[in-house]
């Protein structure tokens, strides 16, 4: 049985939830560039950062396949939640590999990422309270363009730190193990520009 949730409140407390899950994934796994002598400790809190983002998410469709009556588009809430989670999934994943791998210290390059992606984060999170008043955004497109900035930041810093590793490393094996953590991270950038699109492409649908 259907039942009405109000329009302006159970929706957003769940984007605003998952945001949150987010954004402090992404502080950890920067802070395992800055404290890497406590690796475990941190990778075992993000991956209780990834338990909590799949039950956001899980409670947020399920929310959705109960209303009738949605803020925006269903297909964009779906979205919208999935690709938040997907960010907490690429962070999880990246930094298992750092112990898995047995990677001694983390590299500069790493630690530049982590900070772009840091920052991507945080601007999503001062994004979606703008949903609630898709007439009025506010400043919404200044956190979105900064965000598309940042995944240029990031696509680059990518390129250079895996030109530095083929240039350099001697260690095939390493420099195998060392990509794939690369990539992990860029794709949890890349997905940061995801979201953006997708928060803009509610605006764009509903104003």
């Amino acid at each position: 049985m259907f039942s009405v949730i109000p329009r302006d409140t159970k929706f957003f407390e769940l984007f605003e939830a998952s945001a949150t899950v987010m954004i402090r994934a992404a502080q950890a796994y920067a802070e395992l560039g800055r404290d890497y002598a406590r690796r475990e400790e941190i990778i075992q809190r993000i991956r209780g950062y990834e338990h909590e983002g799949d039950e956001v998410t899980h409670r947020t469709l399920d929310t959705l396949d109960k209303t009738f009556i949605t803020p925006f588009d269903r297909e964009d809430i779906q979205r919208l939640i999935v690709e938040m989670d997907d960010v907490v999934d690429e962070i999880d994943a990246a930094a298992k590999r750092l112990v898995l791998y047995r990677i001694d210290t983390p590299t500069p390059w790493l630690v530049k990422q982590t900070e772009v992606l840091g920052k991507a984060t945080a601007l999503i999170g001062q994004a979606l309270p703008k949903l609630r008043n898709l007439k009025k955004p506010g400043q919404v497109h200044e956190y979105l363009v900064e965000i598309h900035h940042l995944e240029n930041v990031g696509d680059d810093t990518n390129h250079a730190a895996v030109a530095d590793l083929y240039n350099h490393c001697k260690d095939p094996i390493y420099a195998m193990k060392w990509k794939e953590i690369y990539d992990i991270t860029e794709r949890a950038i890349d997905t940061c520009e995801d979201v953006a699109n997708t928060i803009e492409g509610i605006i764009l649908k509903n104003t």
